[in-house]
């Protein structure tokens, strides 16, 4: 019989095992190291206001005082209570989602799918907005805002999202382009208006466009700071972040447990968004690229 060589491949495949459990340690290493500080954040919440920062490499507290922070942060501060902050939140995220993701779609619609002058130039302007800081923007806002009497209003903090984001138009439009046109001409010949074929045909197959963009909108919305610091002045109109921020005061007693406290509870809606459309959001940023 002839002889079988088998050190080669006994060879070949403890590199294979080496190589793999290198991976595999440097992943979990890796991983680790990008979830400290929310496994840090936690911990925090679970330490007294002396031991968060004696201890603070720690992730196990040597005091356990969870229940004192998390009730001292909900109680709030300036007489209104955590609830009210997040609240305040959820309205403005799900309201300007809702607003941001419907006007984004429109554009996108219209820049795609309809036909009038100018149309790839004022594509054009609306990319070109992707290079303006938001920052900018907030000084006009402010102005128009105070000549119509809406500074210290939820209303200030949600209209600017109603008027679209040049991101999400971009990639509702990538979608829209890898849609077969024969789609439109057949809704057409059967009666179908352009708003009836937006939501009876394209609606379905431009899902994970959507879900992908009301998912980014609302995690911006979400942890927003700047706008309700410039537009809020009554704290019982402020958002979460702005409301994390009075827990801390440089002149008087900071509560860093009901700080740490809160902004676990915070992540919350974020976390539980993020799970339920994971699938649509992966999928909406892999076939991006691949349309048009």
């Amino acid at each position: 019989m002839p002889h079988i060589e088998t050190k080669p491949m006994l060879g070949l495949k403890s590199r294979k095992l080496i190589s793999s459990l290198l991976f595999h340690i440097v992943s979990i290493v890796l991983g680790f190291l990008m979830i400290y500080p929310l496994l840090w954040l936690l911990a925090s919440s679970f330490k007294s206001n002396s031991e968060i920062f004696i201890n603070s490499f720690s992730l196990i507290p040597k005091v356990w005082d969870a229940a004192s922070n998390y009730s001292s942060g909900w109680k709030g501060i300036s007489g209104y209570s955590f609830g009210v902050f997040l609240g305040n939140s959820l309205i403005v995220a799900v309201v300007g989602t809702l607003g941001c993701v419907v006007s984004s779609l429109m554009a996108a619609y219209t820049f795609s799918r309809i036909r009038f002058r100018f149309s790839s130039f004022w594509f054009a302007c609306v990319m070109v907005t992707l290079m303006i800081p938001g920052q900018v923007m907030v000084v006009p806002q402010y102005i128009i805002f105070r000549s119509i009497g809406v500074i210290n209003t939820l209303i200030a903090l949600v209209a600017p999202w109603f008027f679209g984001n040049a991101f999400f138009i971009f990639l509702m439009v990538q979608f829209f382009r890898g849609l077969p046109i024969e789609l439109d001409e057949a809704a057409e010949i059967d009666g179908c208006s352009k708003v009836m074929t937006l939501i009876k045909i394209h609606l379905p197959l431009i899902a994970p466009a959507i879900a992908t963009s009301s998912i980014f909108s609302f995690y911006w919305i979400w942890q927003d700071f700047f706008q309700p610091l410039i537009f809020m002045n009554n704290p019982g109109k402020f958002t979460m972040p702005l409301a994390l921020n009075l827990f801390t005061d440089p002149n008087s007693y900071s509560n860093y447990g009901g700080m740490f406290a809160m902004s676990a509870v915070s992540l919350a809606p974020v976390v539980l968004v993020f799970i339920l459309f994971q699938k649509y959001l992966v999928e909406g940023i892999a076939t991006t690229g691949m349309k048009g």
